[in-house]
């Protein structure tokens, strides 16, 4: 199964996760959505959590059917027939050495009645094996539904948390098109008064088009952006919606990595399932070695034999048990054997990879987390110094001592230092969403998340 994966600036989907089963019809209305009804629309609709969902269906129905081989099997049966013979025909050739007396060729008709339970049980090592591996795979297919709601929540918040940085990326290159539209006016009308040069104007003009560019390229991602939202948590894309909720930076203390990686090693789902897969294989594998055990067999029936059920019906019953012994198979079950053994080399592989995986996506998150908040820090540092820098500038070309040279710089050193510091705001809180699921507690790092614990 493909999974999303988290990154310190997006979240990677691929697979089932980038669809979901489109839910409601279009409203005129705005549709108001908060970050927590997104995940619980995502959990609902995503394509990948409903299909986890049914494969644990199919686990749980496969587990019953290895309980069902080791219960009886009671069948109820009701027969009447008339039956009338050609002995003849049947090639029965009967001479009785009485004068005047022939055999009949031809007999009956006559009646026969029987209603009667039976009752089979077939009892093996192997079949007990087997219900004990359905049962541990059961419990693996439910560790992957959790493990696929904890992708789609991880998916689902990475692209909220995207959208929100795209809106706020807007109102900052809003914010600066205002500043150079004030900036070309300036030049325009110094330009009239002979104070500047007319190449003044076509500086302050290429920034002012440059900005306008960037808010056209920012608010055209911005809604491709909510279209792939929409996508994946069963939305219809005609519907226009706003987020309602906002995540501003919050510092937290250093985390103890190694304590982490422990609490991804036995709370993670993904782990869990890959440990309940591997007892499952072992348990396979023990079940193809009781194919050499004797097996139990047991039949009987009980039921009421006569002419019709009221003449001369009787009660009649057979009880019958034996065991049977694997004497020569020509090697089908040192086969069956080998295939188990290879399953299980398999499953234990795939557990160590995934636990590798989870300390690995565990230190990747802690290092995210930290070079996020130092980014935060730098950031804003950057953004106060370019804004002083602006604001000197342009007092500088109102005064006339500076040409729009200096001004554009400072205009773009503003705009590069607001959308820094919010790239790393949102590489900071996707990095605290990343190390939730790392540890296995998505839902729980999101919910901190939004009321800033």
């Amino acid at each position: 199964m493909q999974t999303p994966a988290g990154s310190n600036t997006s979240v990677q989907i691929q697979g089932a996760y980038q669809g979901s089963v489109a839910n409601g019809t279009r409203s005129p209305a705005v549709f108001p959505l908060s970050l927590e009804d997104a995940i619980k629309r995502g959990l609902q609709y995503n394509l990948g959590a409903i299909g986890a969902g049914e494969a644990a269906r199919q686990a749980r129905a496969q587990r019953l059917a290895m309980a069902a081989q080791m219960l009886p099997d009671i069948f109820g049966n009701v027969r009447e027939s008339v039956q009338k013979i050609n002995l003849a025909a049947e090639g029965f050739r009967i001479t009785v050495p009485i004068p005047g007396f022939q055999f009949p060729t031809v007999i009956g008709p006559f009646n026969n009645f029987d209603a009667r339970a039976s009752v089979s049980e077939n009892l093996s090592f192997t079949s007990f094996r087997n219900w004990q591996s359905s049962r541990e795979l059961a419990h693996s297919a439910d560790l992957s539904l959790q493990d696929s709601r904890d992708l789609v929540a991880l998916a689902v918040s990475g692209s909220y948390l995207q959208i929100t940085a795209s809106a706020a990326r807007i109102q900052t290159a809003k914010a600066q098109l205002d500043t150079a539209q004030a900036v070309y006016q300036q030049a325009v009308d110094r330009n009239k008064s002979g104070l500047n040069a007319r190449i003044d104007v076509n500086r302050s003009l290429v920034e002012l088009q440059t900005q306008q560019q960037r808010l056209t390229s920012l608010t055209n991602d911005f809604e491709k952006q909510k279209l792939a939202l929409a996508r994946l948590i069963g939305l219809p894309l005609a519907q226009t919606f706003n987020l309602t909720d906002t995540v501003p930076y919050r510092e937290l203390p250093p985390p103890n990595v190694d304590d982490l990686v422990q609490r991804a090693l036995t709370s993670r789902a993904d782990v869990l399932a890959a440990g309940a897969q591997q007892k499952a294989a072992e348990l396979s594998r023990s079940a193809a070695v009781a194919e050499y055990l004797p097996a139990l067999e047991l039949n009987g029936d009980y039921g009421v034999l006569g002419v019709t059920p009221t003449n001369q019906a009787h009660g009649t019953y057979t009880a019958a048990g034996g065991i049977r012994i694997p004497i020569f198979r020509s090697g089908r079950i040192r086969a069956d054997i080998e295939q188990a053994d290879a399953a299980l080399a398999q499953r234990k592989a795939e557990y160590e990879d995934l636990k590798g995986r989870a300390e690995q996506d565990v230190r990747v998150a802690v290092l995210d987390l930290t070079a996020a908040s130092q980014l935060v820090k730098v950031s804003e540092s950057n953004r106060a110094l370019a804004a002083d820098t602006l604001d000197q500038a342009r007092d500088r070309f109102r005064s006339g001592v500076a040409d729009t040279i200096e001004v554009v710089q400072a205009q773009e050193s503003v705009a590069a230092a607001e959308q820094d510091y919010i790239s790393a705001v949102f590489a900071s809180n996707l990095a605290q969403v990343s190390l939730a699921r790392a540890i296995g507690q998505t839902e729980k790092g999101i919910t901190n998340l939004l009321q800033g614990k």
